[in-house]
């Protein structure tokens, strides 16, 4: 994926997590799909940061990978 592949899944994933949101009510299901699109654009965000850093390298952007969930989601701020 290119950066602007990344930043169109990221406006897809934007989109649909404002539409939850925008409902009154959760259910159980609806809620894992709130944290599923939230762990997405996390692994997105990531992604584009990797993108940059090898570029600013002089690397090439295409050796960055999406980092598993577990690993995006466990960096200590």
């Amino acid at each position: 994926m290119d950066d602007d592949q990344i930043h169109e899944t990221i406006t897809k994933l934007v989109e649909q997590e404002h539409h939850l949101r925008s409902q009154s009510a959760h259910s159980v299901d609806q809620l894992a799909e709130l944290n599923r699109i939230e762990t997405s654009l996390d692994q997105c965000w990531d992604l584009l940061r990797q993108r940059a850093a090898l570029r600013n390298a002089g690397e090439d952007p295409a050796g960055a990978s999406a980092r598993p969930i577990g690993e995006v989601e466990g960096y200590l701020q």
